[in-house]
């Protein structure tokens, strides 16, 4: 099949040819529909984070079931899904009260050493990121990570609802449990912090200020339920937070991954708010807050979220749902779509903060 595959960090995605194996035991063979460029597989590519190379990167996927494994029960061909880099055995303490999330096994949804790998190149095996690999034409992938979705959902809108989607509604409604009128301010307003921005306003938040640098990212926050705004290059972000509300807010969200945006997040609260740290921060980054001050003195939280605390085979025809009926934003996520061909050019326009999410359409 056709995949974009990179072969070291800093290096351009590369089109080629390389091998899929065919599906065994619990494993679901996809044809990809729709493949979204998400700021996690930019950081993989970018930073050295000791991620394994070469690799076939992508993990935002919607597609039709192509073949099944001799033991998959949940999917038949032809079913129209999502993946989602969630991944759980299904049976330890997290995966049986509902955490899927924090799964002790996750490894148990991918191939046992000694197996042949799923992907290769020449004979050379490839890593799956994040066991998924969607800037492909297909994936391969454990039926635990897969979700069926309603066929009147667009792929291009559907593959947003494996990561982006679940992440940033997640973090507002399952990790924070936003409740009817807490505040909350959403330093970030890419695709994963809009999507913080609607989940807030679907939990019924008071008061949801935006932060970010880019005025149509500003712009675009109100669309999906902001109702202040904060331009973080006209002054201090954190003073003004506090002069809208009267001294902070109930909940930060940080969904850049900057030491200094998270630090910000935590200055912003108000007595007894929780500050959630979404973006991906560099390994050897380290915070500083004083305990008896912040914690103790203030009564203040620090919370990292990964996935927004998602049960996926719940949340994901949820969000779907919701999108049916009206109540969900998806179509205004969609910045472009592109070829699998154009994915270089793409990732330079995300790095450029100028989209909130494109899409891979042509393979």
């Amino acid at each position: 099949m056709k995949a974009a595959v990179i072969d070291g960090v800093g290096q351009p995605f590369q089109v080629q040819d390389i091998d899929i194996a065919n599906p065994i035991g619990r494993e679901v063979l996809i044809d990809v529909r729709a493949s979204g460029l998400c700021h996690s597989d930019m950081h993989v590519a970018e930073t050295n984070v000791g991620f394994p190379m070469p690799a076939l990167l992508g993990h935002e996927i919607a597609g039709v079931v192509a073949e099944v494994g001799p033991d998959v029960t949940e999917f038949r061909v032809g079913d129209h899904v999502v993946s989602s880099p969630i991944h759980s055995c299904g049976h330890c303490r997290g995966c049986l009260t509902g955490r899927p999330y924090q799964c002790r096994h996750p490894q148990e949804t991918q191939r046992a050493p000694g197996q042949a790998p799923r992907l290769s190149r020449n004979g050379e095996v490839l890593t799956q990121f994040i066991g998924v690999g969607g800037f492909a034409e297909q994936v391969i992938v454990h039926e635990n990570t897969v979700v069926s979705v309603s066929r009147d959902i667009p792929f291009d809108r559907a593959a947003l609802l494996g990561c982006g989607v679940v992440t940033g509604a997640g973090a507002a409604i399952n990790s924070a449990r936003i409740r009817p009128g807490d505040t909350v301010a959403v330093i970030g307003c890419g695709g994963v912090g809009l999507n913080v921005i609607q989940g807030a306003a679907l939990a019924g938040a008071r008061r949801i200020i935006a932060i970010d640098l880019q005025p149509a990212k500003l712009e675009l926050a109100k669309v999906f339920g902001a109702t202040d705004i904060i331009n973080a290059g006209a002054g201090d972000s954190v003073q003004a937070v506090k002069d809208l509300t009267g001294g902070g807010v109930t909940c930060a969200f940080e969904v850049i991954g900057l030491k200094q945006t998270a630090m910000d997040a935590v200055a912003m609260l108000d007595i007894g708010g929780t500050a959630f740290l979404i973006g991906v921060q560099k390994p050897e980054t380290r915070l500083e807050v004083t305990p008896f001050g912040d914690l103790m003195g203030k009564q203040k939280g620090i919370r990292g979220v990964a996935m927004g605390s998602t049960n996926l085979k719940i949340d994901i025809p949820m969000y779907a749902e919701l999108y049916l009926q009206g109540r969900f934003k998806l179509d205004e996520l969609v910045s472009n779509r592109i070829s699998l061909e154009q994915i270089n050019e793409g990732y330079e326009l995300l790095r450029g903060g100028s989209v909130a999410r494109s899409v891979i359409t042509s393979f």
